[in-house]
């Protein structure tokens, strides 16, 4: 099973390198398309900002890659909103899987702070990639509603799209990598998917 993290200018590509080390799994970390299409699974982590990680993405033809692919392919935090349409952050648009936009948090009582960032539950889970009222990890300022391709929702200021799937492609806003033995679940069972 050959996995595939793809590299670009976003953060936290190591802790899910790790993470896929310790199920067994010798991923290997490349922005080389061939590598990428040939992968039997594709993860596409990250934390980072989204018009700068869309410019990277395009600049390297990337975006481009990551449209074309078949195989199952697994968007992780600011890999979720760069599959969806469009960005408020950096007001940018994205790579199109999902057709949503994403959006800023936006408080409306001191104690709401952004980022949004800890442990929060999932619910309304519509996958047996996720387990409803698991606790995972969150940090993040940006959020995709909830929409047609919504399978876990999760509620910080509002309710939320935690996870989506449309087709080959599923994402999550969390960090499974960072979720304990939840988020080990996770990814063996987006690797056997």
């Amino acid at each position: 099973m050959q996995v595939a993290v793809v590299k670009y200018n976003a953060g936290n590509v190591y802790s899910v390198l790790n993470a896929l080390k310790r199920i067994g799994i010798d991923p290997i970390l490349t922005d080389d398309a061939k590598l990428i299409r040939q992968a039997d699974r594709v993860i596409f982590p990250g934390q980072g900002e989204a018009s700068n990680a869309m410019a990277y993405l395009r600049q390297h033809g990337l975006d481009e890659v990551i449209r074309s692919l078949r195989q199952p392919v697994l968007g992780i935090c600011i890999g979720q909103q760069l599959l969806c349409r469009h960005s408020e952050e950096g007001d940018v648009d994205c790579i199109g899987i999902f057709d949503t936009e994403v959006k800023r948090f936006q408080p409306t009582i001191h104690q709401e702070k952004v980022p949004c960032m800890g442990w929060n539950q999932l619910r309304d889970v519509k996958s047996p990639l996720f387990e409803n009222n698991s606790y995972v990890y969150f940090v993040h300022s940006y959020y995709v509603p909830l929409c047609n391709e919504t399978i876990a929702t999760a509620d910080y200021i509002l309710p939320y799209s935690a996870a989506l799937h449309k087709d080959n492609f599923y994402s999550c806003q969390f960090h499974p990598e960072k979720s304990g033995d939840v988020g080990e679940r996770i990814i063996k069972r987006f690797i056997e998917l």
